[in-house]
């Protein structure tokens, strides 16, 4: 079985769009740049939905402009539909990804529409990076509990998943949003998605409000999925759910993961250093475990 695992690091989009306190740009593109340094293959830079929205990355273009985009990296960025990849494809983007939910409610309160009106939304812009090569990633969210729905149905989120999968997305993303999950039902809910779509085309994002994604990781690692959705320090929330804590922290994983004989390309201690130093400049301590731990300069 492959030991590699993927991080995407999701830290300088998921991570920061909750911040009530502006992030300086200049901050937003040196944390991509450390990260960049840290042997991470995938960071999620930032996302082009609209700035009413989410008045955090209002700067979106600026940031992508200044990044310095390493070979073998991937930097993804979020797109809510064809005006929102539009101004992403100005800026040089060579990926995007869409979003969507497993619940109804939450899929209205976040996007102002349904699963399948924001499915069809979706129409254009998979047809437009299929033209233009740019790939594109899926997200779907609440696949283990929704704030205003409750229990979300297995049903639901396979449906989901196949939608995008079937639409052209080489990989989806699936969410516990609030972070409410446990192991055997992220198990449950990765091996019916699995049961539909190749494992190869999945990845996991598990949010740590209960203190419970390491361990979801660590079970969904045993079905087979090998790619991981983190944010540096630990990072995040959502500001369409209610109770929706930070994700779980790169550090973090990585540390578990390569305890488990698993390799991730990734310098820990370089990816705590940038842990700490992101801390720093949100004024708090790092979300981090690992980066508390560890001693780095």
């Amino acid at each position: 079985m492959n030991d590699f695992v993927r991080i995407v690091e999701v830290g300088p989009r998921d991570g920061l769009q909750n911040e009530k306190q502006q992030v300086a740009t200049a901050d937003k593109i040196a944390l991509i740049d450390r990260l960049s340094a840290t042997g991470l293959r995938s960071i999620e830079a930032t996302s082009f939905v609209s700035p009413k929205w989410v008045p955090q990355l209002a700067d979106a273009a600026e940031v992508f402009a200044g990044i310095q985009r390493r070979p073998g990296v991937n930097y993804p960025v979020l797109v809510p539909n064809e005006q929102g990849y539009e101004r992403a494809l100005a800026v040089g983007v060579q990926e995007v990804a869409v979003f969507t939910a497993a619940s109804e409610q939450f899929n209205l309160k976040n996007t102002n529409a349904g699963i399948d009106e924001s499915l069809r939304r979706f129409e254009p812009v998979l047809a437009r990076a299929k033209a233009d090569g740019i790939k594109v990633r899926g997200y779907v969210s609440t696949v283990l509990g929704c704030p205003y729905q409750g229990e979300v149905p297995l049903a639901d989120v396979v449906r989901v998943a196949r939608s995008l999968h079937a639409m052209g997305c080489y990989e989806i993303s699936l969410g516990d949003t609030i972070g409410v999950g446990t192991p055997l039902k992220a198990r449950a809910m990765l091996q019916a998605v699995a049961a539909e779509l190749p494992v190869d085309a999945l990845a996991i994002h598990f949010h740590d409000t209960y203190g419970q994604a390491l361990a979801n990781i660590a079970t969904c690692l045993d079905v087979g999925v090998r790619v991981v959705d983190s944010a540096v320090a630990g990072t995040g929330g959502c500001p369409y759910a209610r109770g929706a804590s930070g994700n779980v922290a790169s550090e973090d994983v990585v540390y578990m993961l390569h305890g488990m004989g698993m390799s991730t390309g990734v310098d820990l201690p370089a990816l705590a250093a940038t842990g700490n130093w992101l801390a720093e400049r949100l004024g708090r301590q790092t979300g981090s475990k690992t980066g508390k731990a560890l001693t780095v300069s």
